[in-house]
């Protein structure tokens, strides 16, 4: 059976999400991160790699486990989990997708070849999961500017804390 691992460095961690206020953007970063594991634990069992406390509370709330042990940087971070695990496929998925769905990851799971990778690229040529080529992750959040061009097919949550972060569209 698969099993999805998502990276997350931490509530702190989306700084040019500028001018959102550093609450904001914490909160921006947590809803997002809500929003990614619900899709992903609709999917596969998921693994949270985050010593950060806030984003392991999230993670308990939607039923995913969390490795709170693993090194920093992502890298690090997901080659340790991957020396844990037994699971095949293992799915790595960014935690700044707002707009992923359960449905973009089964299309991962048929994409991936026997023995081999998919990478789904983000705008800037960076990657965003590992294994899928659907064209929704690339829609990963660095900036306002990002979120405001996915901001109403993002999940729930990052739609209501863009709301109570009082960033919510006029109209």
């Amino acid at each position: 059976m698969a099993a999805i691992l998502v990276p997350f460095r931490g509530a702190e961690g989306k700084r040019r999400l500028a001018p959102a206020t550093a609450e904001a953007r914490i909160a921006l970063g947590l809803a997002m991160l809500a929003d990614v594991l619900s899709a992903c634990v609709a999917v596969a069992p998921t693994i949270l790699l985050s010593a950060d406390e806030a984003a392991a509370s999230v993670a308990a709330e939607v039923g995913v486990e969390t490795f709170d042990d693993v090194p920093a940087g992502q890298g690090a971070a997901v080659a340790a989990a991957l020396g844990r695990l037994d699971a095949k496929p293992v799915l790595v998925v960014n935690a700044d997708l707002p707009c992923l769905q359960p449905d973009d990851l089964r299309e991962l799971l048929e994409a991936l070849p026997a023995g081999g990778i998919v990478v789904a690229r983000a705008a800037d040529g960076t990657t965003n999961a590992l294994a899928l080529a659907d064209p929704k992750l690339a829609d990963d959040v660095d900036t306002l500017a990002d979120l405001r061009r996915v901001e109403h097919r993002s999940g729930p949550r990052t739609q209501m804390a863009l709301a109570m972060a009082g960033l919510a569209p006029v109209g």
